[in-house]
């Protein structure tokens, strides 16, 4: 039986499935952390707000396998918080798809971070001023006027961590390896095909499919920001009373 272009084996659909979970998963969990730093960093004065700035978007200049080597030193089954968590709750993160999460999570947190901190610092702070003197908390304030305000960025941010966690390749390989089944992610999964023989059918299907949840998701992300655009404008605008 040939091979067609248009049959999943069922090691290329594990891949797939396990990809899409490790997105999500790294996309919700940095949604509220990548928020609140986006914030502070827009918002916020400090001593070694740099230094924050710098440390956020450091996997953004720094070869993947960096960060991914520093996640072994440090959550590694002997790393210096692994090996502890391993010996106490018999916890173990690296080589599974936990870490996988992890890694993602650390290469698509400078992205989030990014996009939501531009859309949080061109929130009029007029607005915010206006609130607070009509006697809301700060964080009332966030919550109904510069987050709104804001989401367009945000979403935007949690688009952009999602595709680059189905990107991920260099920290993942390095952390968590390339397990099948368990931490082998579409990237992973390509690399692997590129080096077996007969292998090119099926890492041009990977190809294809990531490159097609890749464009949907930006697409889709131009989307909820024009309507969440109209819909800011809509609320923004004055209102006649007749």
């Amino acid at each position: 039986m040939t091979d067609s272009i248009f049959t999943l084996s069922p090691p290329e659909i594990a891949a797939l499935l396990l990809s899409a979970k490790v997105a999500v998963f790294c996309t919700l969990n940095i949604c509220i952390p990548g928020v609140a730093v986006a914030w502070l960093l827009a918002k916020k004065s400090f001593i070694g707000k740099s230094l924050l700035d710098g440390l956020v978007h450091l996997p953004l200049v720094l070869p993947p396998v960096i960060p991914g080597f520093l996640l072994l030193l440090l959550l590694g089954n002997q790393g210096l918080i692994g090996k502890w968590l391993n010996t106490t709750f018999g916890v173990s993160i690296a080589f599974t798809w936990v870490g996988a999460v992890i890694a993602s999570a650390v290469m698509g947190f400078p992205l989030m971070v990014r996009s939501a901190r531009l859309a949080i610092s061109q929130v009029d702070s007029g607005l915010e001023a206006a609130a607070q003197s009509l006697g809301a908390r700060p964080i009332r304030v966030f919550f109904t006027v510069t987050l709104p305000l804001a989401m367009p960025g945000v979403v935007t941010g949690l688009i952009l961590a999602f595709s680059r966690s189905l990107g991920e390749f260099g920290a993942t390989i390095t952390f968590v390896g390339n397990i099948e089944g368990e931490t082998r992610t579409l990237p992973l999964a390509i690399y692997t095909y590129t080096q077996l023989p007969g292998g090119d059918m099926a890492a041009t299907r990977l190809v294809i499919i990531s490159m097609l949840i890749a464009l949907g998701a930006l697409m889709f992300s131009e989307i909820l920001e024009r309507q969440a655009n109209k819909r800011i404008g809509r609320d923004m605008a004055p209102k006649n009373n007749i």
